[in-house]
């Protein structure tokens, strides 16, 4: 699977393999709980790189959405543009009030999905997944 982020650069989950992933899907950029979210992941972002994990949000806005509230938030991962919702159908994220719902996957090294965190807290979320990715990674944080 592959997709653009906001800078247009392309995307593979393939290119990952080895390390811990975090896909966490959101429903709008700009929105107050899809703020507090991507602004805990980058206030976590350095310890996700001491675990060697990868961080990707993604939603249905476009590239130009997320790069300005990439820009906005000074988001250090990606964020992929999801405007055909060939992730959201990918991983079954199901479809609320006509955006995604918001829900995180943690994948393991080998590519294998090893936790779903559905209808997440956005403001401890971050932390929450963190523990989890180390613990899978045996990184100490």
């Amino acid at each position: 699977m592959f997709a653009a982020d906001q800078h247009g650069a392309i995307q593979r989950l393939s290119d990952q393999r080895g390390r811990a992933v975090v896909v966490y899907f959101y429903p709008k950029d700009g929105t107050p709980g899809c703020t507090e979210e991507a602004c805990a992941f980058r206030d976590a972002w350095d310890r996700f790189k001491q675990a060697n994990v990868q961080v990707f949000g993604v939603s249905a806005d476009t590239r130009e959405s997320h790069e300005a509230f990439s820009t906005e938030h000074r988001l250090p991962f990606p964020i992929l543009v999801d405007t055909d919702r060939t992730w959201a159908t990918a991983f079954g994220v199901p479809m609320r009030l006509g955006t995604m719902a918001r829900v995180t996957f943690l994948i393991d090294p080998d590519g294998k999905i090893a936790k779903v965190y559905p209808d997440v807290d956005p403001g401890v979320h971050a932390d929450d997944v963190l523990k989890d990715a180390a613990q899978l990674t045996g990184a100490a944080l």
